[in-house]
C-alpha cells in the first residue's frame, strides 16, 4: 500500500502562543487581585469596623453610667450617642461618634462637626458608610416617609421621622400625611410663594458631593436665612450613591416629633412601644 506524504510542518507558534498565555496570567491575576481587593472591602473591613463600634460603644456606656458625658465635650473620633432605625429591626444601632474623617467612619457613624446637636434647632448632620466599615448606612434608600430614626444621649431618646418624599408633598394632608405615623410630620412649606425657607427639603434627594448646604441649618440655604429659634430640629442622614461608587450623595432628611427623657430603668424597648413600633 503507498504511504502517503505527510504535509509540511506548520510555522512554529511559540512566540504567540507564550505571548497569549502571559496575557492570561497576567488577566487572571489581575482579577484575583480585584477579588481580593472587593473581599477586603466587604467583609474584612466590616469585621475591624464591628470591634471598633463594639469599643466605642463600650466606652460611650461607661462614661454614661459614671455621669462622664453629662454634659459632653465633643472631641474628634470620641462617641457621644446612639443611632436607632427601628424599621431595620432591634439588632439594628451605632455610636455616633464626632467628625466625618477617615477614621471616624471607621468606627460607625459619624456627626459633621458644626452642625446642631441631637434635638436642637437646625440640621443634626451625620455620616456613615454605605458598602465596607461597618457599613451603617446600606439600606437608608429603604426609609420611607414616617419611618422613625431615634437618636439616644445620656438623657433622652430624639424620635426623629422621614420627612414626605418629593413625590408625596402635593398630596401630603390628604394623602399619607394622615396615617398615625406621621400625625407630626409635615412638607415644612408655607404659604409663600414660593414654599418659605424649607420648600427645597425633602425626606430623599441624591446631590453631587459638591453640594455641601444639605446640611446647613436649613437645608439648601444660607446659614443665616432664619435666626435659630424659628429654625426646625431636623436630622440629615448622607452616605455614598449608588452602591459602590462615590459619584453623588443619598440624603435622608427626618423632622424631630418627639423628646423622651430617659428616667432610672427605662429601655429602648418601653420607647418603641411608647411611639408605637414595638
Amino acid at each position: 500500500m503507498a504511504i502517503l506524504d505527510a504535509p509540511p510542518p506548520k510555522a512554529s507558534r511559540g512566540g504567540g502562543v507564550k505571548a497569549i498565555r502571559t496575557a492570561g496570567e497576567l488577566l487572571i491575576t489581575a482579577g484575583l487581585v480585584v477579588l481580593l481587593f472587593v473581599v477586603y472591602e466587604l467583609y474584612v473591613t466590616d469585621l475591624f469596623s464591628a470591634q471598633k463600634q463594639a469599643s466605642a460603644t463600650s466606652a460611650l456606656d461607661n462614661d454614661w453610667a459614671n455621669g462622664r458625658q453629662l454634659h459632653p465635650e465633643l472631641i474628634d473620633g470620641k462617641a457621644f450617642a446612639k443611632l436607632y432605625i427601628p424599621s431595620f429591626g432591634a439588632d439594628y444601632h451605632f455610636t455616633i461618634q464626632e467628625g466625618t474623617d477617615a477614621a471616624a467612619l471607621e468606627v460607625g457613624p459619624g456627626h459633621y462637626k458644626g452642625t446642631a446637636l441631637p434635638g436642637e434647632p437646625g440640621n443634626f448632620a451625620v455620616a456613615g458608610h454605605r458598602v465596607g466599615k461597618g457599613a451603617p448606612f446600606n439600606d437608608i434608600d429603604l426609609l420611607n416617609s414616617c419611618d422613625a430614626i431615634v437618636v439616644e444621649t445620656q438623657t433622652d431618646y430624639f424620635v426623629y421621622r422621614v420627612l414626605p418624599h418629593d413625590d408625596e408633598i402635593a398630596n401630603w394632608a390628604t394623602g399619607k400625611g394622615k396615617q398615625p405615623q406621621c400625625a407630626r410630620v409635615s412638607t415644612l412649606r408655607t404659604n409663600a410663594p414660593d414654599g418659605g425657607a424649607y420648600a427645597k427639603t425633602t425626606g430623599r434627594e441624591i446631590v453631587s458631593p459638591t453640594q455641601g448646604d444639605v446640611v446647613s441649618p436649613v437645608p439648601h440655604q444660607p446659614v443665616d436665612i432664619l435666626p435659630t429659634a424659628q429654625e426646625v430640629s431636623l436630622l440629615t442622614l448622607t452616605t455614598c450613591h449608588p452602591r459602590f461608587s462615590d459619584r453623588q450623595r443619598l440624603i435622608v432628611h427626618a423632622v424631630l416629633t418627639d423628646q423622651y427623657p430617659k428616667t432610672p430603668g427605662s429601655t429602648y424597648a418601653q420607647l418603641l412601644q411608647a411611639i408605637g413600633e414595638g
